[in-house]
Parts: structure tokens; sequence; C-alpha cells
């Protein structure tokens, strides 16, 4: 709830500071003493509009602080105030405060850390919410009137939220399968092609390299065919040098024993056989390695360059091509087999949706049954409120299916008809400012809303009515400040202001040509003073002094 409220230099406003309790506080004052303008700063911790005029004469800037408490943090400011990575300790107030230049621009802190004007207006509901001539926003707007019904009815829409995410994912996996089998389809016949040509060729892993080495040697035999057959022809014959060595050795071996020198020789040129058998055997299976096929070599080549072609054509390395056909044979594979897939979501769709139309009907039933509850209590509201002609309805219609969630199929709006025989419109529509706060008046009595904004404000809520109407007026902001914990209510009427647990008086003080504007916390007898002032007027009597003790004394 609003704890404090701090004002420095806004337009009358020198400084103030000003304590708020729990209950009903009232603020009171002449017209024109300057009401308003603790509203419009307040107004401004709440995201609205910065306008220079609020600066005070003279001064180069202005500011507003609020200060707010809770026992625990609403979720609604949590989690706006960790969307702005803004942290508050637990059981630490929440200080709002926003400054605006005499020159143009504002900023505004929160616990002060600098913040966005957007971050402002976010809190702004869960924190106060206010009811005024010209209001058209909390009960007002009919976006919340669906969550406020539901709440006075109990309904717990934790079954029904789950319901509704359950059949959106069945929905949603339905419609992803469906484009899945959409788009293989319009690719089959392409598919069917690409895997023909794949399997015709049927890759084999490792395959491009292999045929690369191979083309290679024969290239290279192809080259050196013309000096291997030179060197056939040299080392084949009976005149060849190795089958001179040989004679030479045979020869020698015969002498050998001879002498040393000649046995020396004879190894030396047994030696030189062998080495020159070793090399007649090496230029023989370098021979038949290297042989040149023509036949083997242009289909090596010609295999080389489907095989790149199909790889180039299908954006991927020959290696890949084995895996890319099996891949292709899994896709058509799929969509032999999505038929049966997709009959199996469609069921889990089906059922999905069914589940939550019962779940939905039964909370459409609940608000049907809750609204009829909430129009007695709201009529009964009224008369006391000098509403007695008017008539209030809780309309309730099931929306078209592509606007269902997760709250249902129902659009609930707050409706009221002002005069007899006249047609219900919504509560925005009224003309009357002040049939306006009464009806919210009525409406939220009836509803003893729980969850709302920590702080309510009604601004002359009374205006055009006294007596009897502001006494029940008072009577019913005192049991909803009750039930909310604290409401604050900017009133004309003694009435109404003979009910509040704290009352402030606005005066507006004129030196020279300075107005200044101040607020006070009255005491009681200060507050038997004005009451009795709003009674009598200008000169306050004996006999308004003792009609406000008795205004007093009976609440």
């Amino acid at each position: 709830m609003l704890t404090r409220l701090s004002i420095r230099n806004i337009v009358l406003i020198e400084a103030l500071d000003l304590d708020f309790g729990r209950g009903l506080g009232v603020l009171t004052g002449e017209t024109g003493a300057g009401k308003s303008i603790l509203l419009d700063a307040l107004g401004l911790v709440l995201g609205d509009r910065a306008e220079t005029a609020l600066v005070r004469a003279g001064e180069a800037k202005a500011s507003a602080t609020a200060s707010f408490e809770f026992a625990e943090l609403p979720d609604a400011i949590a989690e706006a105030l960790d969307d702005a990575e803004i942290e508050v300790e637990e059981g630490e107030p929440l200080l709002i405060r926003r400054q605006v230049k005499a020159d143009g621009g504002s900023k505004a802190f929160v616990n002060d850390q600098p913040a966005s004007v957007a971050l402002l207006r976010a809190l702004a509901p869960a924190l106060v919410e206010l009811h005024g001539q010209h209001d058209d926003r909390g009960l007002v707007n009919p976006r919340g009137h669906r969550a406020l019904l539901d709440r006075f009815a109990g309904i717990d829409l934790g079954a029904l939220e789950r319901r509704w995410a359950a059949w959106a994912k069945a929905e949603a996996q339905l419609a992803e399968a469906r484009e899945r089998q959409e788009q293989a389809k319009a690719d089959q016949d392409l598919l069917i092609a690409h895997l023909a040509e794949l399997t015709a060729l049927e890759p084999q892993a490792g395959e491009e390299a292999r045929l690369a080495d191979s083309r290679a040697d024969m290239q290279k035999g192809e080259r050196l065919s013309g000096e291997l057959e030179e060197l056939r022809h040299i080392w084949e014959g009976s005149d060849s040098p190795l089958a001179s060595l040989r004679v030479a050795a045979r020869r020698l071996d015969r002498i050998a024993p001879e002498h040393p020198l000649l046995n020396e020789a004879l190894a030396a040129l047994d030696r030189a056989v062998i080495e020159a058998g070793e090399a007649e055997e090496k230029l023989e299976a370098a021979a038949q390695a290297l042989v040149h096929d023509p036949q083997a070599l242009d289909a090596a080549e010609t295999r080389l360059f489907e095989l790149r072609a199909l790889a180039r054509k299908h954006r991927c390395e020959v290696d890949e091509l084995p895996d890319l056909m099996r891949a292709m044979r899994g896709q058509l594979d799929s969509i032999e087999g999505g038929e049966a897939q997709l009959d199996a979501l469609e069921v889990a769709a089906r059922e999905g949706r069914e589940e939550y139309l019962k779940a939905a009907e039964k909370a459409h039933n609940q608000r049907i049954k809750a609204a009829k509850t909430l129009d007695k209590a709201v009529a009964a509201e009224l008369a006391p409120l000098k509403l007695d002609a008017a008539r209030f309805l809780t309309s309730i219609g099931k929306l078209p299916e592509e606007k269902w969630g997760a709250h249902g199929m129902d659009a609930c709006e707050f409706l009221i008809a002002t005069n007899p025989g006249a047609d219900f419109a919504p509560l925005a529509k009224i003309a009357s400012g002040g049939e306006l706060s009464r009806f919210i008046l009525a409406l939220k009595v009836a509803l003893a809303e729980k969850g709302g904004a920590a702080t309510i404000i009604f601004d002359e809520i009374d205006r055009g009515v006294g007596g009897a109407v502001a006494s029940a007026i008072g009577e019913r902001l005192a049991r909803l400040a009750s039930a909310e914990g604290q409401l604050l209510a900017v009133t004309h009427s003694p009435q109404v202001a003979a009910r509040g647990n704290t009352h402030y008086l606005i005066a507006k003080a004129s030196s020279g040509t300075v107005t200044k504007t101040s607020v006070v916390l009255l005491d009681e007898a200060g507050r038997q003073e004005e009451i009795a002032r709003m009674l009598s007027g200008a000169e306050v009597t004996p006999e308004a002094r003792a009609q406000a003790d008795r205004l007093l004394e009976g609440v």
C-alpha cells in the first residue's frame, strides 16, 4: 500500500511529505485548494506524461516520490521488476521517484535505480487504482472483467489452462506434421528421380580415392610404357648384359683357383649377377604394376566423372553420396508412413479439443451462475447510492473459436442502463462521471475484490449528492477500505469525511504574489472543525460543530 508521498516544487506545492496508513483516508478542502495537484503528483510516479507546466514557477525542476510497502511483493510487480533487472530486497519498500525539468524532459527511478516510464506504467495497475470523473481504467476497462468475475466465482482456471496448453500443443504438432507431409509429397517425384540416379550408380564409401589412385597408376603406365619396353629388350635375350655377366662368371669360376685375386674377382662378379637379377625382377614387377589398359583407364575416368558430377549436383562430397542415398530412401519411407502418423496426431488433437471444451463449458456455467449472483449484489447497492432507476448486467457471450484461449471461450463485460427502458451499455459509455464513480463503488463493494491494486483512490465520488446518499457512499467506502486495506477519497461531503480513519486538509494560502498549497493531517479537534466548515460554509457555527460531532460519533 501507499505509505508516503513526497512532493517538491509541483505547481503550488513547494515541499510536502504525507504519510498514509491502512483503512479509509479522506482528503478535503475548499474548491481550488489544490487537491488535483496531489493526484497529478501521484500520476507522475505512476507513469503519466511529464508536463513542464507541473514545475513550480521559478524552479528548475520538480519531483514526486511515492513509497509502497507490502507484506509480500505482488507477482505482477515482481515480474515487471525482474524483467527490468531491478532488485528489491524482501521487506524493502518500493520507492518510485520521478523528476521533471522546467525546460523539458524527465527521469524516473525505482529504489534509486534508473527506470523507464514504461516500467512505471507497467507497475501502476498493481499499485494504485484511480476512479475519477473521467476514469477510463480499472473496472471501466472490459479487458479485466472476466478475471474479476472469475475471482468472484472462485473459479480455478488451472485445469482449463492445462487443457488449453495440451490442445494447443497437439494442434501445433499436427500442423507441423501436415506441413512436413505436404512438403514431402511435393518433393516425392524429385526424390524418386534422384534416388533412381543414385541407385543406378550405387556409390561406395572411399570409392573416389581408390578410383583416383588406380587412374593415376594407369596414366603413369601409359606415359612410361615406351621406356619400359626398351629396357625389357636390353635385359632379355642371350646378348643381354645379364647373360654376358653370367657367361663371364662361369668362365672365371674355372680359373679362379689359380690365384687369390681371381677368387675375389669371381665374388664381385657373383654379386653383380645377383644385383642385376634383382633389378630384372623389379623391372618386371614395375611393368606389371604400371600395365596400361586403355579400356580400364577409360572406365575408371568415366565412373570418377559420374560420381563427381552427381556430388556437385547434390552439393556434397563424393563420399557423402551413400549417406545421401540412404537419407532419400528414409524420406520416401516416411512419406509412405506419414499418413499413419497424421491419423494418430489428428486423434490426439481431437481428444485435446474435447477435453478443453469440457473444462471451458464448466467454466462458462460457473460464470453464468456467478453473474446472476453478482447482478443481484450490485442491484442491492444501487438504490442507496441514488441509482435506484439504474440496472446492472454481467454480459457473458461465447467467443468465436479463433478467439478461444487459456481462460476459456467467454467474453465477459459489465453493462449498465441508467434510465428505465434504456438499453444496456458498457460502463465507459455512461454520461455522468459521478454516476460512473458510484457504479464502480457499488461494483467494488459487491465484488469485495481481492488481488487488485494495493491502493484505491476515489476522486469526488460524492459530487452532486448529499444527505442519505452521501452517507451511503461513506459507509460503503469505509466497508470497502476495511476489505481492501487502503482507500483514499477526495471528497466534498461531510458524511464521507466523517467515515475516514485519517483526515487530510488541503489548503491554499497567499503571501504577496506567492501562493502555496499545504496539506495537514488533522487531529480530532481539527477534524471536527473541518467537517463543521463543510456543513456550514465560510462561517462555522455552533450548530455546525454540533452536527459535526454527531457525524463523528455515528461512525
